[in-house]
């Protein structure tokens, strides 16, 4: 009899977190002509539900903020940084840098996640130009399962290993370096592993970068309330369970993800908040006149068990000390 694949139902993840960027796209609340590249039929595609597409605005949106800042700290400070994307699956982050205003503030960008997926990402990139345009001097690594070029490595990985087989092997110095401004972007990765791997994983960055260190983590979270339960009960019909979710149950215990393994600050927000005092005005009217969403309620209920958590490792006296999110100069006062 074949093996099961455990890891299938994970993977699949995947596709949903990339259908739903591209409904998002296609229904006009993000800007992305690149995540079609990564979808297999994507004009075939049907668009996602309205509270999907604007938690996908509101998730991108906010990760983006982040984004840009710390490569807008990082071209203050005046030095390039690194950006490393964990379990990073079919996100278009690197190729939106690579050809937007921050591209100079940008030395490396590496993406990690399963052999599957990162082979699947690999054939992509090659059989598009779009994509493999903006890569300089590309290689196939690994196999077939990677890409190597002189500003962006895509890797095949299990981080859920101990770090000294997950990460040191793929990641030598001649690849990442120790000294730049480091930034780790986990989305809906960390969730999927038991809490001791997950802070194997970032202690493994905390001991070995020696520049500031950044980290951004998006995940489900407040599960143990009955709208978290049936989340838990309707993953679980998938296959797919949630182990890192046990030591963080509140708003209070996210930033301990990051402050219990030595970095020197973090702060968590739920998509709700983010998009109540987060988000411009003008952005919420604009896409509010994209799509008619009745269930507001709903809709708050679903952004309120998502949290965007970010933490520092750096002197708090210097720049990379205020990075982070920031209201909004006009915010959401009240919804019909």
């Amino acid at each position: 009899m074949p093996v099961a694949d455990a890891d299938a139902a994970i993977r699949l993840t995947d596709t949903d977190a990339a259908l739903a960027r591209l409904s998002a796209v296609q229904k006009r609340y993000l800007e992305d002509p690149f995540v079609k590249h990564l979808v297999p039929r994507a004009h075939l595609q049907p668009p996602r539900a309205p509270l999907i597409n604007i938690g996908t605005f509101v998730r991108t949106t906010a990760i983006d903020d982040l984004v840009f800042r710390w490569l807008q700290t990082s071209a203050s400070e005046g030095t390039r940084c690194q950006i490393v994307s964990i379990g990073a699956g079919s996100d278009t982050r690197f190729w939106r840098i690579a050809t937007g205003a921050h591209k100079d503030a940008l030395a490396t960008y590496i993406e990690l996640d399963f052999p599957e997926i990162t082979t699947k990402k690999a054939m992509a990139i090659r059989k598009s130009k779009e994509l493999s345009a903006v890569l300089k001097d590309v290689k196939v690594s690994h196999g077939g399962t990677g890409i190597a070029s002189a500003n962006y490595h895509l890797l095949p990985a299990d981080i859920r290993l101990p770090p000294d087989a997950a990460l040191a092997n793929h990641l030598p110095s001649n690849i990442l370096s120790p000294t730049l401004p480091t930034l780790l972007l986990f989305e809906c990765v960390l969730v999927y592993m038991a809490p001791e791997s997950s802070a194997a994983v970032l202690r493994w960055f905390v001991e070995r970068q020696t520049g500031p260190l950044g980290s951004i983590v998006y995940e489900m979270f407040r599960l143990q309330d009955s709208f978290g339960r049936v989340m838990v009960e309707n993953l679980k019909a998938r296959n797919v369970s949630l182990p890192g979710a046990a030591p963080y149950p509140s708003m209070e215990s996210l930033p301990t993800r990051f402050t219990s393994v030595g970095f020197s600050a973090a702060q968590a927000l739920t998509l709700k908040d983010i998009r109540k005092s987060y988000i411009p005005t003008s952005e919420l009217e604009r896409i509010a006149h994209l799509e008619l969403v009745d269930e507001i309620e709903e809709l708050e209920l679903v952004l309120d068990h998502y949290a965007i958590t970010w933490g520092i490792r750096a002197p708090p006296e210097r720049v990379w000390g205020q990075w982070g999110l920031v209201k909004a100069t006009t915010a959401v006062v009240d919804e019909d």
